[in-house]
């Protein structure tokens, strides 16, 4: 597997893991996940053209 795999794979269970749905998060809105999401999308990027 190559580093950019194991990136993508870890940022998409950090995104499942920042989905508000404990009572201590609630109040946090979607930015966690917000904000882990276009990390993801930027590495996706980067895989797609070969950068990672």
């Amino acid at each position: 597997m190559t580093l950019g795999t194991i990136l993508l794979i870890v940022l998409i269970l950090l995104l499942i893991g920042a989905i508000p749905s404990w009572p201590h998060s609630r109040s946090w809105g979607y930015a966690p996940s917000g904000v882990l999401g276009l990390v993801l999308l930027v590495v996706i990027v980067l895989l797609l053209l070969g950068r990672i």
